[in-house]
């Protein structure tokens, strides 16, 4: 402060002509100490204008640079404000200090504690520390700046496992029981916000025992005390610090001191003795060695001497500018090339206060100004304690923190960092590990946010980002991978030719219709002889040939599902069977009408010849092609993708359109078999060697079972068997009408032909009772 005032008072710019002068008063970190202070100051205020002497006025304080403490400058600041004379401090941090209802007349070179508090939330963020401890000065430095970053941690999801406080003039007892919270907590970062000897109070307990192993993050101010860093426990710490600087001709000011200032001044006196371990004072005791004038120190090693880590002083030597800048530009007005000073004038507190306000100027490459709460633009150096190769604990610049830069953008790191135990990994301090993709978080009961379990996404769903607090269900037609953290398209199911039971079924249809072609060629290479005239040989070639096409038309069953394939499948289904069992209900008449014509007097024949027997298969077959018609035209089959049957894949398949009309087209099959198979039931008893009533019976009632158990699987088989049931279905019927019908003639035919005769046929002619 001397070293600034002097420089003013001897510059030709900034008050010309006028000399500042100083009271130096010490609060002895006490705000008790301050208040006192304060007090002096204010009644010290002579109102008599002294034009003849070096002072243009005598006594009147006009502002005062203070205090380091955020407590006592609260203190004075309310002593002093009511008097309107303007407190600017140089240390001061707390964020209440920026309530400019409480503090108006209160203005600081160092930023705000809201700024420390962002900066130092978004540090423990960015290294990925969820978990952490929080230790205090009991002031209002350490109160009010750890609420604002608590309250800014809670904003970046950071969870406190613990926050106590502390001070130096506490019990041992209590200090020790912060110790001992700091040694059982499982959080491994410890953020403290408290004044240099606070914590040096704390860290003196810590290391009587093994020091638990913490990475401590640290406010402005403690993180550049030298003195702190004798602490090797906490070597990797990392902090924000206030910008270090060079106050060009500091350290020459500081060197030059002669004897007769140093025995001057009580304060210098003290420095002087403790520095070179001796005493000024004359006859001191024998055990005290006398200083004799060789002390320089220029050869002195101490922290006075040290102008490579301005920080703080530069804060000083900015708020006594600040304060001369404001003076001037309410004395002086700048006139043609030159600025004139208003000597004689009364200078009033009113006046100074609102210049101090707009201040705003570089000093040194530093910009100074004050914004509406009388803060300075906040900018911190992010410093690591990293241990030289000599083992000395060195503060290192890896870093920096400018709230004037846009939004995410402030924060920047420019070298590497050494964590506890000279680390090169980042410590992690969590209460959970984070939840991998594909699972969420799920709080445990009791306790912060950032304590969860992590449970995998449910069926359905995914989760692609880290620690993501939900699940969120893919589209229909997507589903999740194996990892559940991306969806892909649901696998399209059919029943298709590559498959095996498609194949296998596919070689029946084709193996059935082969079968019915061959027995076709029996039939006709045998046409002439009894056993196939005796057994209607027409409606047996067109019942073959419904056979063939019935076998086929499974065929259309196989493949995806397409728009005429599905009107195809369910149409050509229904008319090839009505037209098979149009033609067995056909063959079971003719049975029962040449039984009857052979009774006296019975021209049964006449009424049931060819020409009727063509008539009745036409007719009974017409009707189901206008079932199926009707059909196709009000609401036919379509394909369609089937994504509820099976939530992991989509089922290509053929929806009815109309239900109605798939059950009528079934329920008129099934009403001709079910004539059929009584017809056949009331010929059974009729003579075996002039009917085939038995055969067809025994078919129809393999036909009748086939297709009652259907309906049931049919409703219930999922996805492609559905399909499959339908086509197993046919084959089952077809090949239970051939073989049923068609075997024992075949087998006749082929190995018996002796009984292929008229006399064979003519054999039994009695009814069976």
């Amino acid at each position: 402060m001397i070293f600034a005032i002097e420089e003013i008072n001897n510059s030709t710019e900034l008050l010309p002509g006028i000399k500042l002068g100083y009271q130096i008063h010490d609060t002895c970190a006490s705000v008790l100490v301050a208040a006192h202070a304060a007090f002096q100051l204010i009644n010290g205020q002579d109102p008599v204008f002294h034009k003849g002497s070096n002072c243009s006025r005598s006594g009147l304080v006009m502002g005062v640079v203070g205090d380091s403490s955020s407590s006592a400058s609260i203190s004075i600041s309310r002593i002093i404000g009511s008097f309107n004379v303007p407190l600017v401090s140089f240390f001061a941090t707390c964020a209440c200090l920026s309530d400019k209802q409480q503090f108006p007349t209160f203005f600081r070179t160092i930023p705000s504690d809201q700024f420390q508090a962002d900066a130092l939330a978004k540090l423990v963020k960015h290294f990925g520390w969820t978990w952490i401890g929080a230790v205090r000065s009991d002031s209002d430095y350490g109160n009010y700046g750890m609420a604002s970053f608590l309250a800014a941690a809670q904003r970046e999801g950071i969870c406190v496992e613990y926050s106590v406080s502390l001070l130096r003039t506490d019990p041992l007892s209590r200090i020790q029981r912060v110790a001992d919270v700091i040694r059982r907590s499982t959080a491994m970062v410890v953020v403290a916000f408290t004044a240099s000897g606070d914590l040096m109070a704390l860290l003196e307990v810590l290391a009587r025992d093994p020091p638990p192993p913490r990475q401590w993050v640290g406010s402005e101010g403690w993180i550049t005390d030298p003195y702190l860093m004798r602490y090797s426990f906490c070597a990797g710490a990392i902090g924000v610090a206030i910008q270090r600087s060079v106050i060009p001709g500091l350290r020459d000011f500081l060197l030059d001191l002669s004897p007769t200032e140093v025995a001057a001044s009580s304060v210098l006196t003290e420095f002087w003795e403790d520095a070179f371990n001796c005493t000024l004072q004359k006859n001191a005791a024998p055990q005290n060695r006398e200083c004799d004038g060789s002390e320089d120190l220029k050869m002195l090693k101490s922290p006075y001497t040290d102008t490579s880590q301005l920080r703080i002083t530069n804060m000083v030597y900015k708020a006594v500018y600040a304060m001369a800048h404001a003076i001037h530009n309410a004395m002086c007005q700048p006139n043609n090339f030159t600025t004139k000073c208003e000597k004689d004038i009364k200078l009033e507190l009113k006046q100074v206060l609102p210049q101090l306000q707009k201040v705003n100027f570089s000093r040194n490459g530093y910009p100074v100004s004050f914004d509406a709460n009388g803060d300075s633009v906040a900018f911190y150096e992010l410093v690591n304690w990293q241990k030289s190769e000599s083992g000395v604990i060195e503060l290192v610049t890896v870093g920096y923190y400018d709230a004037s830069l846009p939004k995410g953008n402030e924060f920047h790191i420019s070298r590497n960092i050494t964590w506890m135990h000279g680390g090169t990994q980042v410590p992690v301090s969590v209460c959970s590990e984070s939840c991998p993709t594909g699972s969420r978080k799920v709080l445990q009961k009791g306790k912060p946010i950032c304590c969860y379990d992590c449970i995998p996404c449910p069926e359905g769903e995914i989760s692609n980002m880290t620690d993501s607090p939900d699940c969120s269900p893919c589209p229909r037609e997507l589903w999740p991978n194996a990892q559940r953290d991306a969806c892909f398209p649901k696998p399209v199911e059919f029943l298709s030719y590559d498959e095996v039971l498609a194949i296998i079924l596919a070689a029946f249809s084709v193996s059935g219709a082969c079968l019915a072609i061959i027995t076709a060629a029996i039939f006709f290479h045998h046409r002439t002889t009894p056993i196939v005239r005796a057994n209607n040989s027409e409606l047996s070639f067109l019942l073959l040939f419904s056979l063939t096409l019935c076998f086929l038309c499974s065929l259309t069953f196989i493949g995806a599902p397409s728009d005429w394939s599905c009107m195809l499948r369910h149409t050509a289904f229904g008319i090839t069977f009505v037209l098979c069992i149009s033609c067995v209900l056909g063959k079971t008449v003719v049975v029962l009408m040449a039984f009857k014509a052979t009774l006296p007097g019975s021209n049964a024949m006449k009424w049931f010849g060819p020409p009727q027997q063509r008539m009745t298969v036409v007719l009974f077959t017409f009707i189901q092609v206008l079932i199926c018609t009707v059909w196709l035209l009000l609401s036919p089959p379509y394909p369609m993708k089937n994504v509820s049957t099976y939530k992991e894949k989509i089922i290509l398949e053929c929806a009815l359109g109309s239900a109605v009309g798939f059950w009528a087209v079934l329920g008129y099959i099934g009403l001709l078999a079910v004539f059929c198979f009584v017809l056949a039931v009331l010929a059974r008893k009729l003579p075996d060697n002039f009917n085939e009533a038995k055969l067809i019976t025994f078919s129809m009632l393999i036909f009748c079972a086939v297709w009652l158990t259907f309906i049931p699987a049919y409703v219930s088989s999922p996805g492609k068997f559905t399909v499959a049931v339908e086509i197993f279905a046919i084959l089952a019927s077809s090949f239970g009408l051939i073989l049923c019908i068609f075997a024992p003639k075949c087998l006749i035919i082929l190995f018996q032909p002796e009984k292929n005769c008229k006399r064979s046929l003519l054999d039994k002619t009695k009814y069976k009772e």
